[in-house]
């Protein structure tokens, strides 16, 4: 996972870390989770699974309030979805990534991330877009082996209600902000789905 964007300044002053990504629930966090720790990816205990929909962004604090604006009314006019999750994927050999694949829903989170990159947030993409929830990124690849066998028969399906807004903190994790449901106000942090880090394509 990129820790902050690639363009971030050296002066950090006055400056955030941002993402947004749709937070995966229980049970299946927790299972993700403890693969991604067993297999002893480095950013296992900074970020969760999620689906990306705004990579690690650097914005200005003062910002923030419009960026928070714009987000509650990218998620306003949605409705809920649903996602379904099977089997492993890889970006291999372009980036040492083994993930698991939507085969629901990912039509909806490429909907929602071209909302979420526009006004305030346009940014272009480093690669096309590509919904996935990481399990292994940036360790050996007899690991990155070992997870794309494992989790071949992976399946998971979960109801999609909004999304969060995350910040990197000094310590490098990543926390919510604010919760934005579909059709509904901003909530505060936690209100709805579980953290979830931001990843770009990893």
């Amino acid at each position: 996972m990129r820790a902050a964007d690639p363009a971030r300044p050296s002066d950090a002053v006055g400056l955030a870390d941002i993402g947004v990504a749709i937070g995966i629930p229980e049970p299946y966090r927790t299972q993700l989770q403890d693969w991604r720790e067993r297999l002893g990816d480095p950013n296992a205990s900074l970020i969760v699974p999620h689906v990306t929909l705004l990579g690690p962004t650097t914005v200005r604090l003062a910002d923030l309030p419009a960026i928070e604006r714009h987000l509650a009314r990218a998620a306003e006019p949605n409705d809920a979805f649903t996602i379904r999750l099977c089997g492993a994927g890889t970006f291999r050999p372009l980036s040492p990534v083994v993930f698991v694949a939507l085969i629901a829903g990912a039509a909806r989170c490429a909907a929602l991330a071209a909302a979420v990159r526009s006004g305030p947030l346009d940014r272009p993409l480093a690669f096309p877009y590509h919904p996935h929830v990481t399990v292994a990124h940036d360790i050996a690849a007899d690991g990155l082996d070992r997870a794309y066998d494992a989790l071949t028969d992976y399946r998971a399906q979960f109801d999609v209600r909004g999304f969060g807004l995350y910040e990197r903190g000094a310590d490098l994790r990543w926390r919510e902000l604010r919760f934005f449901p579909f059709g509904g106000r901003v909530g505060a942090p936690g209100g709805g789905e579980p953290p979830a880090g931001a990843d770009a394509r990893e």
